[in-house]
């Protein structure tokens, strides 16, 4: 295995990865996003993801996770002075023992797939964190792809990929500009789908939906909720029962609870 390549300044390399961290544009044209953390980057590996490069301080502690995957991975390592390290991991404290350039796949909807498929479509989020909180809860109750459409935040912010906690990496994840594409896709296949909206004024009660079957479920807006053209594609429009005086929950906690739900019909 070669030497690791050392970067001593912020040179033209290293302003290239900041600027992931930051602008959209350029994250896209070079197809790469910015990981740290033990359980994303594991993720990442064992999800197949193309690693790109490795970065790590160059003096400090490290971990016998950090050592191996350094000694197994097949493809750029480099290191630098620990303050650079931290402003890639974007920390205000201390760098991480490592963080990883990964390639973005491509945004085919034939990944996402699957077997009893139930996908997720977020229209038009704004925040983040709730894409990754989102896909948290999609890898946790069995969701099988993420849909992010219209002009919305992008799923690889690292706030994103931060709030995913590595749920990203098991969670395929599309963005599209309309519905009509999505919509066109799933008539396009075999199966049978339901198209499930959720809204605070939906007018049925999710326990009595069924989500045994292929589903698409749309999750709104944070503020504005569902589209129009989502809306009219929806077969259902379902409401979460509440008390309380709240009039609403947040999109990624709706999400949430639907896909609690369908993991309980599923189940049985």
């Amino acid at each position: 295995m070669s030497a690791p390549t050392r970067i001593h300044t912020r040179n033209a390399t290293f302003q290239q990865w900041q600027a992931l961290l930051t602008n959209r544009t350029k994250r896209h044209r070079q197809a790469q996003f910015l990981v740290h953390g033990v359980r994303p980057i594991t993720l990442a590996i064992d999800g197949g993801w193309e690693l790109l490069a490795l970065i790590r301080p160059n003096d400090g502690h490290r971990s016998k996770w950090a050592a191996r995957v350094w000694d197994e991975a097949f493809c750029q390592r480099v290191e630098m002075p620990a303050d650079m390290v931290r402003e890639l991991g974007d920390r205000a404290d201390t760098a991480p023992e490592l963080v990883a350039v990964v390639a973005m796949p491509p945004d085919d909807l034939d990944r996402l797939r699957a077997p009893d498929p139930l996908l997720v479509v977020f229209d038009r989020p704004t925040q983040p964190g709730n894409i990754g909180t989102l896909q948290r809860s999609m890898d946790a109750f069995g969701a099988t792809g993420l849909i992010v459409t219209g002009h919305a935040t992008d799923p690889y912010d690292p706030k994103a990929v931060r709030a995913s906690t590595g749920s990203c990496f098991n969670i395929p994840t599309v963005r599209l500009d309309s519905a009509d594409v999505v919509l066109n896709w799933i008539a396009g296949q075999s199966d049978s789908w339901r198209v499930l909206g959720t809204d605070e004024g939906g007018e049925q009660d999710l326990r009595a939906v069924d989500l045994t079957g292929p589903t698409l479920l749309v999750v709104g807006n944070e503020t504005r909720g569902i589209s129009h053209a989502w809306r009219e594609a929806c077969d259902q429009v379902v409401s979460i029962p509440m008390v309380g005086g709240t009039s609403s929950l947040n999109a990624a906690v709706a999400g949430s609870i639907v896909l609690h739900e369908a993991l309980r019909q599923r189940q049985v």
